[in-house]
Formats: C-alpha cells, structure tokens, sequence
C-alpha cells in the first residue's frame, strides 16, 4: 500500500511526537527528527515521512497530502491524541478507503481507548511498530499481524499476541537517508545543539529504572538493545559523505553512555573522531573520566545530563540510580576535560517540597552545566509515576489527558498535600531566573555569543523566545 508516516499538525512549536521526550511546547523552540516514523518508513518501498509541525504545514495542507495515500500512520502521544484522531477523523471524510494506524507509547499503553475513541481510527500498533507497518504496508490480513489492536465487524476490539522485541538492532536500515529524502533539514535545531543538526538511535531501551521515564516503561523496554560500532560508524559516515551541511551528530539513546556499553563507546568514539565529527550524546552523571577523556579527545562536544533534582531522597524516590556526590564528581570531571552539558531538571517529583525545590536550584548553580532545562514531572499513563500518582492520591486519572494546556505548554499535573500545582509550576520560572540571571551566567552566554555573529543571532532569537516564555509562565 502507498503509505504515508505521518506527525500530524498540532499546537504552534508543538513538539509532541516520536524522538520528543518531552511532548509539549518549549521555552525555545526546538525540533527533534521523527526517528521513530523514519525507521519504519525507510523499510516500506515508496514510503514518505511528512512531519507538519516541523515544517509549518497546515491542517488543511496536510489533509490534501494525505488524501493520495492508501496506508496513513500517524505518530501520537498522551497531549496530541484529540487532535491526531480529530485530523484522523477529517482525513476519513476526505478519503472513506484510507486505512488510519496509530502508533506511539500513547497507544501501546491503551489500546482499547485509543481505538474507541474515534471511529476513524482503524487500528493501533503496540511495542516496537518497525515489522509491524511494514507488514501492514504489505497488505497483510490484520489478523496475521502480531503487536496490532483493531475494532471488529462488530464494533469490538480485538487485540492479537505482541510483537517481541527486535534483538538484532543492524538488521533495521538507516534512518538518515529518510531524513534527507522527506525532510528539510533547517528545521530541526535544538538550542544546545550545533545547527544544523543530526539526530540518531545506536540502540533502544534503558537499564535504569526512572519511574517518570516514559520511552523504557511503553515501547523500548528496559534491556539496552544494541546496534554495532561498526553498523553506526557506517551511518555516520553516509551522514558525512550525503548531509555535509551537518555540524553534529546527537546519538538519542536513552542512555548511550550505559556502563554495560562503555568499550563499544569507545569503538564508536574513535571512529567518529578519525571522520572528523563533532557529536553529542544523553548520559548518566556516572561516566568515568577515563571514558570522558576518550570520548573528548575523538570529537564529544556535548553531553545531555539528566540530574533531575538536587536531592538525593528524591533521587532515591524515582530510582535513578544516582546520587548528587557522584553526580558533582561526573560535571568536574567534564569541566576538567572541556565537555559542555546540557542539564535537565524536573520539579514535582514525589518528595518535593518548597525546600528541596530551593536545595535542587542551589544545587544547579553549584555544578553550573552551560544550559539547563526545568520540566514539570509528568504523569505519563503507563509509567510507575503515574501509577504511584494516582494510587497515592496527587492525582485525579482522568487529568493525565491534560499533561498541556490549549497553547501546548506543559502544566502541573501532580500536587502534594503540602505543595500546590501552583507551586510547582511556578518554580519553572523562580529556576529559570536563578539560573540565568546571574552575572556569571550572563557574561558565559554573552562570550558565546561573540564567537560568531551566526551564534549571536541564535541566542538573540532565542533570548525572545525565552522571555516569552517566562511571561507566560508567570501569567
């Protein structure tokens, strides 16, 4: 079937979808690649990937596109589900044959809700969804599709047997040659990354246990599912040779510096740095300094840390796996070595309170990463937050829909006998502030900006768009 993936239009900067750990609109805006709906797409022969929000194409745009397809598969997640099934529903009134999938952890952790809730969807893919297109796509009977949930003659739900998990990860095609088939490259930048950029998977699942985190609990699981070096020295080399407007690569596994993985980082570092590449990727604040050093000296720019809070009953609280000694330790290390990080924090988390969000704030301008991002603890359904949120009380099940507001931008979900929503959320901005607006921090970032005037005039963009996004906050 002629086939189109799709990331369906959404609220302005939206940035919900597949390869988006964090489904809502953020302070700057960014845009991660659909890696999700490429992997699949690069499988099923004529294929398209179309991602609307990236590339500011309207509903109605979208809708004429879509028309010309037999097989539309849309990524959703928690936050766009009424909207994509909405499109999905106008989409049917345009085309009565097309078949309408969805897919996405929204979907695998409620299969039955999603189908019911528009008859315009026809089927839903649950766990990993490569195969599973693909053998829609072909044409199969969706009884002989494993992984699959779909309504009936009669109205009713079937679910079939899941879909196990791939285990040979070199056996999935590259994703880049998609991205540059589909996509337009200028779209996609990430405000600590180098633009233009390159985002890929060298594997999927995570062995830690975060009780937020939505992509290990849903669709990756928590084995760490490996591609080859070589495998990911080959991609990277067809980036080089086909995308030479790329000035960084970002490897996008939930945890690329896995300490059950660190020689095939090794491996994989000593062959970007022997092409030349200047790449980054997410880490636990656990490496240690001899494999930092390695992966400096062969091109690491950047690494994307998750601290998530400065106290350690919190950290106890959400399994991370993680204390803040070691974590101090990790960013010395880097800073010893010239590592830039990128710092992400949540507020919300069980065992907050007014003083261990003050302790976690302390804490960031101790370890001083050269950015950071503040998120709300978001109460994803089918993770063991939101589990706990709902069986202790902080939180109502039918308010997890609301995970953002009509603009897109994350709320407050979670509240605490002893600390409002309105607390919570208001801490985002009093974080922001007490980070930013320190002259040391100032001065940084104005250095930054006199490296070029392309920096210069990304930061200055940037700096409005922040500002916007602390008055709103406020508001």
């Amino acid at each position: 079937m002629k086939t189109l993936f799709l990331q369906a239009p959404s609220f302005d900067g939206f940035d919900g979808g597949a390869g988006s750990r964090y489904q809502a609109k953020r302070e700057i805006k960014s845009f991660w690649y659909p890696t999700w709906l490429a992997q699949p797409a690069a499988m099923i022969p004529d294929s398209r990937v179309l991602d609307a929000p990236a590339d500011e194409i309207s509903v109605e745009d979208s809708l004429k596109i879509a028309a010309e397809y037999e097989l539309v598969i849309i990524h959703t997640s928690t936050p766009s589900f009424p909207t994509d099934a909405k499109f999905a529903e106008l989409l049917k009134e345009r085309n009565p044959k097309v078949i309408v999938g969805l897919v996405g952890a929204k979907v695998a952790v409620d299969p039955s809700g999603s189908l019911t809730a528009s008859p315009a969807i026809d089927f839903v893919a649950r766990e990993e969804f490569d195969y599973t297109c693909k053998e829609v796509a072909e044409g199969r009977p969706f009884e002989s599709i494993t992984g699959i949930s779909y309504k009936l003659a009669d109205g009713t739900v079937q679910h079939n047997p899941p879909r196990a998990m791939i285990e040979n990860m070199d056996d999935l095609p590259f994703v880049a040659p998609i991205y540059k088939r589909d996509l337009t490259i200028s779209n996609y930048f990430i405000g600590y990354l180098n633009y233009p950029y390159v985002s890929i998977y060298t594997g999927r699942g995570c062995r830690s246990k975060c009780t937020f985190c939505l992509w290990p609990q849903t669709v990756g699981g928590h084995r760490y599912r490996t591609r080859s070096a070589a495998n990911v020295l080959a991609e990277a080399k067809w980036i080089k040779e086909n995308m030479p407007e790329v000035k960084e690569l970002m490897f996008d596994d939930d945890t690329f510096t896995d300490s059950s993985n660190m020689e095939r980082v090794h491996e994989i570092a000593r062959g970007l740095g022997a092409m030349g590449w200047t790449w980054s990727c997410n880490a636990k604040a656990n490496v240690p300094f001899e494999s930092l050093k390695i992966m400096k000296e062969n091109g690491l720019r950047l690494l994307l840390v998750g601290y998530e809070s400065g106290d350690d009953q919190i950290l106890h609280n959400i399994k991370k796996g993680l204390r803040t000694d070691i974590a101090r330790r990790f960013t010395e290390d880097c800073r010893k070595l010239g590592i830039t990080i990128h710092g992400t924090f949540i507020l919300g988390l069980p065992g907050e309170t007014k003083e261990t969000i003050e302790k976690t704030i302390q804490f960031a301008k101790e370890i001083n990463p050269h950015t950071i991002q503040v998120s709300l603890a978001a109460p994803y359904p089918g993770t063991a937050l939101y589990k706990q949120a709902i069986d202790s009380g902080w939180l109502k099940e039918n308010d997890a829909v609301n995970l953002v507001n009509d603009k897109g931008v994350q709320l407050a979900l979670i509240e605490y006998p002893h600390l409002s929503k309105q607390d919570i959320f208001h801490g985002v901005e009093k974080f922001y502030r007490a980070f930013y607006f320190r002259p040391s921090k100032i001065w940084e970032i104005v250095k930054e900006m006199l490296t070029s005037w392309d920096m210069m005039k990304r930061r200055l963009r940037e700096g409005v768009e922040f500002f916007r996004f602390l008055r709103a906050h406020e508001a």
